[in-house]
């Protein structure tokens, strides 16, 4: 064992600040099982439950225009499929503009009046989407969902990072995310049910889904600032001595700096984000998750309904694959944080895709194409929160973190846009071809820099070892975040 072996969890920047850190714990405190089990679960209790809605309405909200179309949106406002891609492209281009902005201001401006604010605004703004009577009128809608929905995946990311440590992270990510499985699930059902309301106020079904679901988005938004806190040392629901423990818990893994000024903002780690090799890896995957993601979010209904159900059975035939997506992300999660291998998962969670594509793609009989989705979709939704929290966990301090999950989404997002298009437009239903083709390789290929990713990052932890055999943590040099050697990359 190296000598510097009992300080691997140290902050980097620990000998820079020391004496303007908070007051450490005592040894007891630190140790102390019955407050470690009671710190985490009042934070699991009062902060996953808000967040998971936050994304569950945010995924409701911007998907439900799948099962709006299954509903006759398409028909009524007279879209061809080129049109109904340019509506899901819409979204998209401020949805990208936003997220960089919206999570370097994140810590400043404050997550508990920064995320309620946005939830409030695009729930307004889908209760308007129920109203609009053409196809411009649409698209305006869907520009300014895309703008106050923006920062809310990567805001939610790195707002769960002031509260957990970098190893018990994923597996609440993928608690919020599941809510994305589940809303794939219950939009479903939620359609079956509200589109019978059609004509009730001389309106279609489809323009219900919007305003109903828009509506309880923004009395929830509403509710969310008294809800959520702005860090660990507001939170009400902590007392003195568990908001202590959090911070030293933050401070000792690394997930923070020792005081304000290592992670205050700062243009220059904006920059060190964008040199990071496991950022720009990550990027790729990224990119062709969102395109599968998003492929998956906006066109099962309409893929089930290719397979020859009718547009009512759809919206119930799809619920089954999404709730096996939430039971395995939420497995893969456990796996992850359990064994600290968010490499293997993300491996695994793409071989699921290329069992389901390839089953798609290969047989003409429906019910092996139905059978597929049970795979495809559980294996993208445990991808995203994988490769989320994967990024999280190997950026440091604050700001270079912010950015690196920033760049993530601009990438996942940036996919999301090409699926429109290859689902929507240039891939022919009900056996969309070309973007099965398309998907199926981009989950190869992201099995591929799942393992290039892994291979640099144990490659640059052994260097890190050889660096902190002849070296202590007061002689290397501060500011250097998660280039530090006493910071340990998640394999």
């Amino acid at each position: 064992m190296d000598k510097a072996s009992s300080h691997t969890t140290e902050d980097p920047e620990k000998h820079n600040d020391s004496g303007s850190s908070l007051r450490s714990p005592s040894p007891v405190l630190v140790k102390d099982p019955v407050l470690e089990k009671a710190v985490w679960r009042k934070l699991d209790l009062c902060i996953l439950p808000v967040v998971a809605m936050f994304y569950f309405l945010s995924f409701l909200d911007r998907s439900n225009v799948s099962n709006a179309r299954v509903a006759g949106l398409q028909k009524d406002l007279k879209m061809t499929n080129f049109q109904y891609s340019i509506a899901l492209t819409v979204t998209y281009v401020p949805y990208i503009a936003a997220e960089l902005p919206s999570n370097l201001l994140l810590k400043i401006v404050g997550p508990n009046l920064m995320l309620p604010t946005m939830l409030t605004l695009w729930g307004i703004i889908t209760t308007l989407q129920g109203v609009v009577h053409s196809y411009h009128g649409l698209l305006a809608c869907r520009f300014f969902l895309g703008l106050c929905e923006g920062g809310v995946f990567p805001g939610l990311v790195l707002y769960l990072s002031f509260f957990y440590p970098r190893q018990q992270l994923q597996w609440r990510i993928s608690a919020f995310f599941s809510a994305a499985s589940l809303s794939g699930a219950f939009s479903g059902l939620l359609a079956f049910g509200i589109i019978n309301m059609n004509g009730v106020g001389n309106r279609p079904g489809w323009a219900w889904i919007f305003i109903l679901e828009g509506l309880f988005t923004f009395l929830f938004g509403l509710s969310t600032y008294v809800l959520l806190p702005r860090s660990p040392a507001s939170a009400r629901f902590l007392n003195e001595k568990e908001k202590e423990y959090v911070i030293y818990k933050l401070k000792e893994d690394g997930s923070t700096g020792r005081n304000e000024d290592v992670d205050g903002f700062s243009w220059r780690e904006v920059g060190q984000a964008f040199t990071l090799p496991q950022v720009w890896m990550l990027a790729i995957l990224f990119f062709f998750a969102g395109t599968i993601l998003y492929g998956m979010a906006y066109f099962t209904p309409s893929i089930i309904q290719g397979l020859g159900y009718s547009a009512t059975r759809a919206q119930l035939m799809s619920v089954p694959p999404f709730a096996v997506a939430f039971v395995v992300t939420m497995i893969g999660a456990y796996v992850s944080d359990r064994y600290r291998c968010r490499g293997l998962v993300s491996i695994f969670s793409c071989l699921l895709c290329v069992i389901g594509f390839g089953m798609f793609l290969g047989s003409t009989k429906h019910r092996i194409q139905y059978a597929s989705l049970f795979f495809s979709i559980p294996g993208t939704y445990l991808s995203a929160p994988t490769l989320s929290t994967w990024g999280a966990n190997n950026a440091a301090p604050h700001t270079r973190r912010a950015t690196a999950i920033a760049i993530g989404f601009i990438m996942t997002n940036s996919g999301g846009i090409l699926a429109t298009w290859l689902l929507g437009s240039l891939s022919t239903a009900p056996r969309y071809v070309l973007a099965t083709r398309v998907l199926l390789a981009f989950s190869v290929i992201m099995v591929a820099f799942s393992i290039f990713n892994i291979l640099y990052l144990w490659d640059q932890n052994k260097k890190k070892a050889e660096i902190r055999k002849t070296l202590t943590i007061d002689q290397e040099k501060p500011g250097l975040g998660d280039r530090s050697a006493w910071f340990i990359y998640s394999l």
